[in-house]
């Protein structure tokens, strides 16, 4: 009988690469991973790993038992799912990872929604970009994951990734006060924004990735990844940008919001397992983000607001 804790080692250098970036996702030792790997060969029989220089690799052998790891490890999700549906009160631990907008602007109520209404439920949290949040979640290391992407730039979910959409998020045209466009009384075309100098997020961000689709052709002067940080840039004067209201709840001193059409969206989801799906810390957790986003957390159809 081969031992699901073996499994789990091997699944994690298959994701990984290495026993050091297993050992860190599995939270133990390099040395126990390598342990670990020792005794599942000597379980199967079949060299499973090889050396490569100084790292490993699968064996062919290794790649197959692998892949059918993955498999014993998501019906194991399965299995507590269902176990964890029938209980009446909702327990456990549930760890969500989530942009940086949507844990100050979202998880806030929704973490305190469930610890009021779920007292034995532990929960966690874990900042990081859409991309990251979804490998996260495929890797088994969060329960949820809470994400943006824009239609330009939209995310494609792997298989065996469930989600629901929470809302569309706006974004706004960020201007000095004293810009030319600051008192525009109807939205801005996208073809007025030609020869600004852009704040944008850094390359490799799904909000950089949708800016260039969108208006083709721009080249950021400053790249920064905190939204607050390109509020005080636009605010000096340095440039324009082009900000989701999630990001900016409130506006600070010399700076305006201008709406912009055609209006700018982007779609905030949250996602699970599907192994996982039957888990009630799962509905309950994507209740309490839902009620976060209906509450009004998203500011309102005004720019400014």
């Amino acid at each position: 009988m081969i031992e699901v804790g073996r499994l789990r080692a091997l699944d994690a250098v298959a994701s990984y690469g290495t026993v050091l970036a297993a050992s860190g996702a599995l939270h133990c030792t390099p040395s126990a991973v390598s342990q670990q790997l020792g005794k599942l060969e000597r379980e199967t029989g079949t060299t499973l790993v090889e050396k490569d220089g100084r790292r490993i690799r699968l064996t062919e052998a290794g790649r197959v038992l692998a892949t059918h790891a993955a498999k014993v490890l998501a019906a194991l999700d399965e299995a507590e799912a269902a176990l964890a549906a029938q209980r009446d009160t909702v327990t456990g631990r549930v760890t969500v990872a989530a942009f940086a907008t949507a844990c100050r602007g979202l998880l806030p109520y929704a973490l305190h929604r469930l610890a009021a209404d779920h007292p034995s439920l532990r929960t966690g949290l874990v900042e990081g970009d859409p991309h990251h949040a979804l490998d996260l979640l495929q890797r088994g290391h969060v329960d949820l994951a809470v994400l943006d992407d824009w239609p330009e730039a939209a995310i494609t979910f792997p298989p065996g990734i469930a989600s629901t959409e929470l809302g569309l998020d706006i974004a706004d045209l960020v201007v000095p006060t004293g810009h030319r466009l600051a008192t525009a009384t109807t939205p801005v075309r996208r073809d007025q924004l030609r020869g600004e100098r852009w704040i944008a997020a850094p390359p490799g961000a799904i909000c950089y990735e949708w800016l260039l689709r969108v208006l083709p052709g721009v080249a950021p002067d400053f790249l920064v990844g905190e939204f607050e940080t390109q509020l005080t840039l636009v605010a000096a004067g340095l440039g324009v940008a082009m900000l989701p209201r999630l990001a900016r709840p409130t506006l600070p001193a010399g700076v305006v919001a201008v709406p912009v059409a055609p209006r700018p969206t982007r779609r905030v989801t949250v996602a699970w397992r599907a192994a996982s799906a039957a888990r009630p810390a799962i509905s309950a957790t994507v209740t309490a983000l839902r009620a976060s986003w209906d509450r009004g957390h998203v500011p309102g159809a005004d720019a400014n607001g």
